[in-house]
């Protein structure tokens, strides 16, 4: 062995005896000494066997000041966020923060489905058109769009924790003052102001995302969809109950409270630990990974945390069009404007197929001359099968979990797509209420355990510091595709059903193709790179 030279240590451990102070005038002995003697020059003997070293492996001319007595050598004890949270596992700290996120988007998921609700109800409460109707559900989705690159800029730059903590307060108190909004100018403001608030919502994926587990990943954040789906049927149930009674302002009062206890339990979220070290904060980020060891009572890692690879330009737009994400920003972006399309105009379809004219509708004639002629709130029995397509949300998760993680992402949300535009496009071809509440529950189940795919892959492929923007414009792209569904659903609805369906089929398959074309498969792949 060759000895080291002071200073090249760096990234090593030595055991002790490795850095030996020797004695003045003692000469280095490398391996062992010639005929048993390990040291020279007044060295003391050793009780080794002695070694003949090589010709040429004496060192001659100046002395070392360090005897390599014993060395040892080892790597440095190093360990990246991803690491220490694949090694912690998932335990109680990770179903604490299941349910703070799954509040926020039982929360979100209430205040989207009460659009449905809100709209028959403006309608023959203050005698608005179907423009105006559909400009209701426009309004909140315009503020979501304009909100979410924000909203990503600011998480990436102050954390998920503070976003998340406005957007809850935000979202309380918009929602509450839509309940006593004096005219109809007034609701589309605080409407819109909900949808502000509400783009901040996503970024409670991308905080979950980054304290799952490799293996457990995908399966978790499908399953965050189960509190959406809740929300949603919550959310009928209620304007069951209230609405016939109370009337719909009552119902977006009651509705924001879950928003009020989210709002009051945000402080105790914790922070992204990957946030943490790539901002510099290595302390608060070992002392959340140090948390998270006690909650599921597994031994802490030992060794120095570090940043899992370059972090890039940070909340950087210009960055996910580079050279290397611009492929796979494009493409997500028209998948998430095609999944909202289609999940949103499905919602409103079922309102229109079940409300008072549904017959008319699915005849494809049009509805009488008058404007408030058709006014007729829904019946007990519309609500019903509200809920019950509602509920076909359950199923469509638990169906997603398993195809998920067994043939990819990219081919599970190809496939669903191409399944949700044969549901639509048979819409058409029945009028038995029976099989109309099928067809809507097949399709709804797969619409939602679609957007949920598109959440699990969206965090996966961007790095850690592009995440939370790269969400958030998918989000925003989203929202867009959200805005224009209401003048097909309730609109163009009402003239063709079969030019309606035809537009979200191709859509739909369109989507679909853009699946397939993206580049990365990101299934069984660590969080950040």
């Amino acid at each position: 062995m060759k000895p080291r030279r002071v200073g090249m240590a760096r990234g090593y451990e030595e055991m002790d005896g490795a850095n030996v102070p020797r004695p003045p005038g003692s000469t280095v002995s490398v391996g062992g000494a010639a005929n048993g003697a390990d040291s020279l020059s007044g060295g003391a003997s050793s009780p080794q066997s002695p070694v003949s070293p090589p010709v040429g492996s004496m060192l001659a001319g100046a002395a070392p000041e360090f005897e390599l007595a014993s060395v040892s050598v080892v790597p440095d004890d190093t360990y990246t966020v991803t690491q220490a949270v694949n090694a912690l596992g998932f335990g109680w700290f990770q179903v604490k923060l299941s349910l703070c996120v799954g509040l926020c988007w039982m929360a979100d998921s209430m205040e989207m489905t009460i659009l449905s609700v809100l709209g028959p109800a403006l309608h023959c409460d203050w005698g608005i058109s179907r423009y105006q109707q559909a400009l209701v559900t426009t309004v909140v989705f315009l503020g979501m769009m304009l909100s979410s690159t924000f909203w990503g800029h600011l998480s990436d730059r102050y954390g998920r924790k503070p976003a998340l903590t406005l957007c809850g307060v935000l979202l309380f108190l918009y929602g509450l003052l839509s309940s006593v909004a004096p005219s109809f100018g007034w609701l589309l403001l605080l409407r819109g102001l909900v949808g502000f608030a509400i783009g901040c919502v996503p970024q409670s994926v991308t905080l979950y995302a980054e304290f799952l587990p490799t293996k457990q990943r995908a399966k978790c954040v499908v399953l965050l969809d189960c509190f959406w789906a809740l929300g949603a049927c919550f959310e009928v149930a209620l304007a069951l109950a209230v609405t016939p009674t109370l009337g719909w302002r009552w119902l977006l009062g009651l509705s924001a409270a879950p928003l009020f206890i989210f709002a009051i339990i945000t402080p105790w979220l914790p922070e992204s630990a990957r946030y943490h070290v790539t901002s510099g904060q290595n302390d608060k980020a070992l002392n959340t990974l140090e948390q998270i060891a006690k909650d599921n009572r597994r031994p802490m890692l030992l060794g120095r945390l570090v940043v899992e690879g370059p972090s890039g330009s940070r909340g950087s737009l210009k960055a996910l069009l580079g050279s290397s994400l611009r492929r796979t920003t494009l493409l997500l972006w028209f998948i998430w404007m095609s999944c909202a399309f289609c999940y949103y105009g499905l919602v409103l379809m079922s309102t229109e197929l079940f409300g008072g004219k549904n017959k008319t509708i699915v005849d494809g004639a049009l509805t009488d001359d008058g404007i408030t002629i058709d006014c007729q709130p829904l019946a007990t029995t519309d609500y019903m099968d509200l809920l019950w397509t509602t509920l076909a949300e359950f199923p469509g998760i638990f169906a997603t979990i398993y195809v998920i993680e067994k043939f990819g992402r990219k081919k599970t949300m190809a496939l669903q797509f191409l399944f949700y535009a044969g549901c639509v496009l048979m819409i058409t071809v029945t009028e038995v209420r029976v099989f109309l509440t099928i067809i809507l529950f097949m399709a709804r189940g797969v619409i939602a355990g679609l957007f949920q795919a598109a959440y699990v892959y969206t965090p996966e492929v961007y790095p850690t510091a592009l995440r939370s923007v790269g969400v958030g414009g998918c989000s925003a792209l989203a929202r867009l595709g959200a805005m224009a569904t209401p003048y097909i659903a309730q609109v163009l609805f009402q003239s063709s059903i079969w030019s309606a369906v035809t537009v979200y089929g191709i859509f739909a398959a369109c989507a679909s193709v853009a699946c397939m074309l993206l580049p990365y498969e990101t299934r069984g792949a660590d969080l950040a790179h």
